[in-house]
């Protein structure tokens, strides 16, 4: 019996297997969730597919996305991965990620972790939506715009409200696989468990 997953996995076999495997499960760990808000922000204007692809080159240019190293980088540091191919040479896009890092360490000394800030401001729990087709996923929600907002007037940059909800899909501070896909019940279970491991 053929396996059903959710469209936009379908394009290659990272896709499927990031899909299979991260896209939608519960993340309370301050080092991937800082991961992935700095992948989500380097997507914006391209593909995920782009991104994925260079995942790896993004971990080893900054320090596997260490949030006290990656705030503690030099201009020099940043300026010489604006000429390396294994991430996206956008100047803005890489500045922003020791920006944002530093942001992180700002709000985890706030609020006593980066996941307690961010899942605060996601309303605390995964919450399990049923949509039945691609079409059905919005683009963002007014979670996510007042997720960007706040983001914003604590110093994150390239966290606009549709970066916001593909972070918070990615994170699984949403459940958005569509109801026919052989991971929606896994991870609705595991939104259930409200675990934080």
């Amino acid at each position: 019996m053929a396996v059903v997953r959710c469209a936009w996995a379908q394009g290659s076999q990272a896709e499927q297997v990031y899909h299979d495997t991260e896209w939608g499960v519960p993340l309370y760990d301050d080092q991937k969730l800082f991961e992935l808000l700095c992948l989500e922000g380097a997507q914006a204007g391209l593909s995920w597919s782009t991104i994925l692809a260079k995942r790896a080159g993004y971990q080893q240019a900054f320090y596997q996305f260490e949030i006290t190293k990656v705030a503690a980088m030099t201009d020099a540091e940043l300026e010489a991965l604006t000429q390396d191919a294994r991430i996206v040479r956008n100047r803005r896009k890489i500045y922003a990620v020791r920006s944002n890092a530093q942001a992180a360490l700002r709000a985890a000394r706030q609020h006593g972790s980066l996941q307690a800030y961010l899942w605060g401001l996601a309303g605390g729990a995964p919450v399990q939506n049923h949509w039945h087709t691609a079409s059905d996923v919005p683009a963002d929600t007014t979670t996510s715009q007042a997720m960007s907002a706040q983001l914003k007037r604590d110093g994150f940059s390239f966290v606009g409200p549709t970066t916001c909800y593909a972070f918070m899909q990615a994170a699984g501070m949403v459940n958005d696989h569509v109801v026919g896909c052989f991971r929606y019940e896994e991870c609705a279970a595991l939104g259930s468990k409200g675990n934080r491991e």
